[in-house]
């Protein structure tokens, strides 16, 4: 009956956005009222709920560079990333930088121009960074001091201090003009993307139209509808053959539906557990995974294929760091499943098994408790294959699902299943790097002098390919590195699914990054239909 019941929902839905009056009017999408699109050069998307932005399209607040990054379509950026996620230009021709790391120079195109016929000069880069440094609540620009337009093709980035992976910050921070920037920017956005913003029906879909001006590669798929379903109705929709593609979850992945075909997409969001790494004390810390030998006999005794198969259906990867297969993943820091190392680890640092099973040392049991956000149910299943697993080490785990507003901080003495995964170092430095408030790391309690240096170095560093090294020392140098002190376990990268239609040929993708939304249309305008 449930079932039944979200594809009836589906279809009312569909209807209402493409039915009669006024609204119908007004976004023509052809295809769901006749259950399919007929269009070669047009395309309709499901995206889950929280991918629509509610702050609406504006970068300053989230649209393209906030915790989910991507490529903002209606907007232009300085830099792109590549497949391998390299950089490459977009507006920018050419980008130098001072021996100091505190002077970008950035010379952009001259042929470019805003939706609204306006020419886009280095004033409106400018414009756009100043604004963003001061009024983003979701972005941290404190890297930047300003941002000033030198002549009408170069803008210079005055920097508060070296940061080395700042072309990774241009490629997703999208340009808006200075004349045209108000309170209302992000409902009625204009840019000089490959795309335009035709409609929003807020809680229901987002139409793109081509951007008949663009200045780059002839844009194939003209028009992008995007609708956004909770999962199961996302699946009624594609069962019904009303979308092209469909965001999915591995649960659903056994399925098969006539004239569809389900498409992985590798991705760095991965899912893994804080492990604090000093004793309690404060409301902070934890006496059991203090001990370096509980947390490296946590991360070699956890099966991650395992745990791949029996949560994912098969669809993941097994996780190594916060940076996997990123230019700047150290593959040294990747290990191998082995539990009688792990067991032999626990019992030579004295941890020994009572009648029980449980192990104890000094009286202290091997007890933790794991925390996993309540609304997640894959976090949930993840928590609970760990547990299973981690009790065969000896290691009892209770499990407890929380909301946000007390998981930050209880994450601080309790091992928590999080989610990350971006397209810049700056994810490991977050995570890792110490705060100068504490003496110790954000999101739970750790500490590594060498790592910091080694991350302090790769900022200040004069070539952004040869900070990558320095990164990969962080993780581990040889003798020291947040591998080898692991206050994380990284458990599995989850693959980004869909349903496609069999006959939609959608462009390679790059490792999706956290965030199983707006990145699959990062190169839609090459999507193609085949003849």
């Amino acid at each position: 009956m449930k079932k039944h019941f979200a594809l009836a929902a589906c279809l009312m839905l569909l209807t209402t956005l493409t039915g009669c009056g006024k609204q119908a009017e007004n976004s023509d999408v052809s295809g769901p009222n006749n259950n399919q699109n007929n269009s070669k050069d047009s395309v309709i998307i499901v995206m889950g709920v929280t991918s629509e932005p509610e702050a609406g399209f504006d970068p300053a607040y989230g649209w393209g560079a906030g915790e989910h990054v991507h490529e903002p379509l209606i907007q232009s950026t300085l830099t792109v990333t590549t497949n391998d996620l390299q950089i490459a230009y977009d507006l920018a021709t050419d980008i130098s930088v001072s021996d100091d790391g505190l002077l970008w120079t950035v010379k952009i195109r001259e042929d470019v121009f805003f939706t609204d016929g306006e020419k886009l000069t280095a004033e409106d880069v400018a414009f756009t960074y100043n604004t963003v440094k001061e009024e983003s609540s979701v972005n941290d620009f404190t890297m930047l001091d300003r941002a000033e337009a030198t002549d009408d093709y170069t803008v210079e980035f005055h920097m508060a201090k070296p940061y080395s992976i700042w072309p990774y910050t241009m490629a997703i921070v999208g340009i808006v003009p200075s004349h045209a920037y108000g309170p209302d920017y992000g409902l009625n956005p204009i840019g000089s993307g490959r795309y335009m913003l035709k409609q929003w029906d807020k809680g229901q879909q987002v139409i793109l139209e081509a951007n008949p001006d663009y200045y780059g590669d002839k844009i194939l798929m003209k028009k992008v509808t995007i609708v956004f379903m909770e999962e199961e109705a996302a699946f009624a929709a594609v069962k019904a053959g009303q979308v092209d593609l469909a965001y999915t979850a591995a649960s659903y992945s056994d399925q098969t539906v006539e004239g569809y075909e389900l498409l992985r997409v590798e991705s760095v969001d991965n899912r893994g557990f804080n492990l604090p790494a000093i004793p309690s004390g404060e409301g902070i810390g934890n006496d059991v995974t203090s001990d370096i030998a509980v947390r490296k006999a946590i991360n070699i005794g956890i099966d991650r294929q395992r745990m791949i198969d029996n949560v994912l259906n098969g669809y993941g990867t097994p996780a190594y760091s916060v940076c996997d297969k990123m230019p700047w993943f150290n593959a040294d820091t990747m290990v191998e499943y082995d539990f009688e190392q792990a067991v032999t680890l626990l019992e030579e640092a004295g941890w020994i098994a009572g009648e029980d099973g449980i192990r104890s040392k000094d009286g202290l049991k091997a007890k933790i408790n794991l925390l996993y956000p309540a609304n997640d149910s894959v976090r949930q299943a993840l928590a609970a294959e760990a547990a299973n697993q981690m009790k065969e080490l000896g290691i009892a785990v209770t499990m407890e699902g929380v909301g946000w507003d007390v998981a930050y901080d209880r994450a601080q003495s309790e091992p928590m299943i999080w989610g990350w995964g971006a397209h810049t170092p700056m994810e490991f430095y977050n995570i890792y790097h110490t705060m100068p408030e504490t003496g110790l790391a954000e999101y739970s309690p750790y500490s590594n002098e060498a790592s910091d240096s080694y991350m302090d170095q790769a900022l200040a560093c004069g070539k952004l390919e040869e900070s990558y090294g320095l990164w990969q020392k962080a993780q581990w140098d040889g003798n020291t590195g947040t591998a080898e002190d692991v206050p994380w376990v990284w458990l599995v990268n989850i693959d980004h699914l869909y349903w496609v239609k069999e006959n939609l040929q959608v462009a390679q993708q790059k490792i999706h990054p956290h965030g199983h939304g707006w990145s699959i249309v990062n190169n839609v305008d090459q999507w193609s239909f085949e003849q």
